[in-house]
């Protein structure tokens, strides 16, 4: 007999609606739940394979830990949180609190109670070292919105939008971005109202193939490209000047600082038609409503903090920003409501706070501490080195910048720890390897996209979504499963600490459930979860009365689009030698680019081990334009060597002529260690190996280039067909 359930979907960040089988108490089918109304029945292929992710044989159903030998074997919940929790401790005693860092993935935040206790637990240890996968992949929207300052009333939603300005984004693969809820949906809806779409990237993405202006441009020159968008704006006269002078500043310094990147300059330096640069700048400015939405990609390359202002500094010039009395898209549902003011919030510094890090001298930032650092507190010996490092949802030996220096790091650890399903490239050199339960046999919730607002990453949900789901399936049978948040209460008991969890201490002694630590975080909601529980589709929870507020009385804090640090940081882009012709500098010595791109069948590192979705995700091709491997004797399917200034990986080339010339167009978090590199053709490429974290970086954040890199490329094998 089939039992049938909806839940939400959490292979990915997306959350879409899904109907889902059940036969004794086993996963046997899932699909989108047509019935969903934020959603409408998508899911992608990843979704579609949860019960695969749940039943791998390489699924981890006890956790293990490493022996003096190497060899890993397995270890009961308590025994491993009872050792670890010694360990720590005695850590603490000799090193000091500093000595423990707490890395959270990508995955950490598709359950909304791990990073709140995690915090919780680094918070008790009294342990300012916090990091996170944000900092690796769009660390320049929360800084740049530092700088620049935040509306409080938001963004217009999409689906008022006359134009849309996409900049190495990619919404129809990345399910992260705007529209990132049934993108395909909502794009399709928006094109036949008439909304116009303009992108800029290097390769023609699904994206671009149906956009109205396409700007096909040299990887990294998106700070050019959009200076440009700004020069023609301001020197047209385009810009909404009522707004811009009662809502923002540096109005001046900008039109001084722009105005050397005429449309000729942008054409020849980033391979952009001067006349396509001036249409998109017209048909954004002239446009009723529309946003700028920034991509991996561009945070990734050189400049990403720049490239994120200056789309902010568009956005503001247009006066696309939601005005008093207009109806809140989202007043949220599973927190308390946000009546948005039309007006700028106060900035909070963009760095130069918090933990001084003992390299590169480093801050904190707005997008938090750089995870491009944490290798280097690891192995950098003295006072404040990370001597135990906690990954809860990631990857480091796959997604962190400059892979050797991190495979040094994570074998020069005291204590290694990560919660993962699967023995990953990171859990093959942990100490111990945490077993979690997974999205099926936990109780789920929407709240991460409430948060988002927050956040500052993304704007949320479109409309006042939310949806609950119990825990559909149990672990398999004989399993002893954590899910994450006990992992980190269950050390704390040990420790003898007090948890703080949503603003509440809880009881050590008497456990809580999941669903107790839902209602703690959904205090003072708008929406009582209670309520949210009896719609098990989800369901948009609409008040029209809820409108922006009028900005306050002698309010005068004001967006920021002439900020100094970026001012200076657009000299420096005009002061680099000029990029001429297919290729790039010639004193440079390199014959391509290297971007970073999606999959459809994986996310981050995560989906190689799922058989459906093997053939998508194998590993991560080498894409590269046709005129390029014919030039070059290449093949599709021929072993080549990618050689950065710092380092080398092997690949396999794969024919693309939606790549541009002097492109290489690769995905991230494949590969494993070294010792593996021959294995290339069944676990990918590590792009991270090619990134030197201490050269190229961004002086306030540390942010290395992790995309635009520049590399040479030859063969090293033929396929056996050739």
């Amino acid at each position: 007999m089939t039992d049938t359930h909806y839940a939400m979907c959490r292979f990915c960040h997306a959350f879409c609606g899904l109907k889902v089988d059940v036969e004794k108490d086993r996963v046997t089918k899932v699909i989108g739940d047509k019935h969903n109304p934020m959603y409408f029945g998508y899911s992608c292929m990843k979704g579609r394979q949860l019960p695969a992710q749940h039943y791998i044989p390489e699924r981890l159903t006890h956790s293990v830990k490493r022996s003096d030998s190497g060899t890993y074997g397995e270890i009961s919940s308590d025994s491993m949180m009872d050792e670890v929790a010694d360990r720590l401790t005695r850590l603490i005693n000799q090193y000091g609190p500093r000595s423990v860092a707490l890395y959270s993935g990508t995955f950490s935040h598709l359950y909304p109670t791990s990073g709140p206790m995690s915090l919780a637990f680094m918070n008790a240890i009294e342990s300012p070292m916090r990091f996170s996968s944000g900092t690796i992949d769009q660390p320049g929207k929360l800084i740049a919105m530092a700088l620049h300052g935040r509306w409080n009333a938001g963004p217009r939603p999409f689906s008022e939008a006359d134009v849309w300005m996409y900049v190495g984004t990619n919404p129809l693969v990345s399910m992260w971005s705007t529209p990132q809820y049934s993108p395909a949906k909502r794009m399709l809806e928006a094109r036949k109202r008439g909304m116009k779409t303009i992108v800029i990237d290097p390769r023609k993405t699904e994206c671009a193939e149906k956009a109205d202006i396409f700007l096909q441009c040299k990887p990294g020159e998106d700070p050019t490209i959009l200076a440009g968008i700004a020069r023609v704006i301001v020197t047209e006269a385009l810009m909404d000047l009522p707004f811009v002078e009662e809502n923002a500043q540096g109005l001046e310094e900008l039109r001084t600082h722009i105005d050397k990147f005429t449309p000729e300059y942008v054409e020849r330096r980033a391979a952009v038609s001067a006349e396509k640069l001036i249409a998109a700048a017209r048909l954004f400015a002239t446009s009723a409503s529309g946003d700028v939405t920034v991509g991996t990609g561009p945070n990734m390359s050189p400049r990403g903090t720049l490239t994120e202002y200056l789309a902010l500094t568009i956005t503001t010039l247009c006066g696309r920003w939601m005005r008093e009395g207009e109806q809140m898209p989202n007043p949220l549902v599973l927190m308390p409501e946000r009546r948005g003011k039309a007006q700028c919030e106060p900035k909070r510094p963009a760095w130069g706070f918090g933990e001084n890090l003992r390299v590169r001298d480093l801050t904190d930032t707005a997008a938090g501490l750089t995870t491009a650092a944490l290798a280097d507190e690891i192995l950098a010996q003295g006072q404040g080195q990370v001597k135990a490092l906690i990954s809860v949802g990631g990857n480091p030996m796959s997604v962190w910048p400059d892979q050797l220096k991190t495979y040094d790091a994570m074998k020069q650890l005291d204590l290694n720890i990560t919660l993962d399903p699967v023995m990953s490239s990171t859990a093959k050199l942990a100490d111990y390897v945490v077993a979690p339960k997974l999205s099926l046999e936990q109780p789920g919730i929407t709240l991460l996209h409430d948060g988002l607002w927050f956040s500052g990453a993304m704007v949320g949900y479109p409309e006042p979504y939310a949806q609950y789901h119990p825990a559909i399936v149990p672990p398999p049978a004989g399993s002893d499963l954590l899910e994450e948040w006990e992992f980190f209460y269950g050390l704390a008991q040990r420790m003898g600490l007090k948890l703080k969890f949503g603003g509440e201490y809880l009881d050590m002694e008497n456990k809580p459930c999941m669903d107790d630590l839902f209602e703690t975080l959904t205090k003072g909601s708008r929406i009582p979860l209670s309520e949210v529980k009896k719609y098990p589709h989800g369901h948009i929870f609409e008040d029209p009365s809820i409108r922006v507020l009028p900005m306050d009385e002698g309010h005068i804090e004001r967006l920021d689009i002439g900020n100094r640090f970026m001012m200076e940081e657009l000299e420096d882009v005009m002061a680099e030698p000029l990029v001429l012709g297919a290729g790039y500098r010639e004193d440079e010595n390199f014959s391509h680019r290297l971007i970073s791109r999606r999959m459809h069948g994986v996310y981050n590192s995560v989906g190689r081990d799922i058989p459906a979705l093997k053939k998508n995700g194998l590993y991560n091709p080498a894409y590269m334009n046709p005129a390029d491997l014919e030039a070059m004797g290449l093949s599709s399917g021929d072993m080549v060597e990618i050689e950065s200034d710092h380092s080398s990986i092997l690949g396999i080339v794969e024919e693309a002529p939606d790549v541009g010339e002097g492109v290489i167009s690769m995905a991230h978090g494949f590969g494993d260690a070294p010792e593996h590199d021959e294995e290339v053709r069944f676990i990918g490429s590590n792009t991270g190996r090619l990134i030197n974290v201490e050269k190229d970086f961004d002086r306030h954040t540390g942010n290395p280039r992790m995309s635009a890199v520049p590399v040479n490329v030859r063969l090293i094998e033929r396929t056996v067909s050739q």
